[in-house]
């Protein structure tokens, strides 16, 4: 074999193998884009079930109280129409914010308990309460649980090399899909003795 011929061969084996190389990254990077795409998507859909499960609890609640609380029409209202905002959300970004305005409605809600002292002493709010109270726990836990999913998932698309191959099969940070606190929760309460 002439050296000419053993610098072309060995020129294409290198190719061969860089090829390999590279063909095994861009169908790694995609796999695992696709699991943790999907990652996010299943802790989404916790998320969403945690939010209709309270979203059906409070109609019950807000029975409950207008026994006892019949001209707080306004609050009720609020609450409808939130309630109403969060189960015709369809994206991520809707449901978050319909989530801070039905937080918001349903804190004026549990307020009326200041206001009518007997509804503190009734069974159906009391355990209705405890309900909502663990349909809140568990809307914290999946909601920690979908932003560390999505993390995880922004952290895997923004590294090199796999921002190259991201970018190529139409996969995007999704930075602004976080579910954070409400504005109204970042607020300190007033309170008074």
């Amino acid at each position: 074999m002439s050296k000419t011929l053993m610098v072309v061969l060995g020129f294409f084996g290198f190719l061969l193998i860089l090829a390999i190389f590279v063909f095994g990254s861009f169908r790694s990077a995609q796999n695992n884009l696709v699991a943790k795409d999907e990652a996010v998507k299943s802790a989404w859909s916790q998320v969403d079930i945690v939010l209709e499960r309270r979203a059906d609890l409070i109609p019950n609640l807000v029975e409950t109280v207008k026994g006892f609380a019949k001209q707080e029409t306004t609050v009720f209202g609020d609450i409808a129409n939130a309630r109403a905002g969060l189960l015709s959300a369809h994206t991520p970004q809707q449901k978050i914010a319909a989530n801070g305005t039905l937080d918001s409605a349903f804190g004026r809600l549990l307020a009326l308990q200041e206001n009518y002292p007997q509804l503190k002493s009734n069974e159906q709010f009391l355990r209705l309460q405890d309900e909502l109270s663990g349909s809140e726990n568990r809307i914290a836990v999946e909601r920690r649980r979908y932003n560390e999913a999505l993390k995880d998932y922004n952290v895997y698309v923004r590294s090199f090399p796999t921002s190259i191959w991201a970018g190529m099969l139409g996969f995007q940070s999704r930075e602004n899909d976080y579910f954070e606190a409400s504005a109204g929760a970042r607020t300190v309460p007033n309170v008074k003795f």
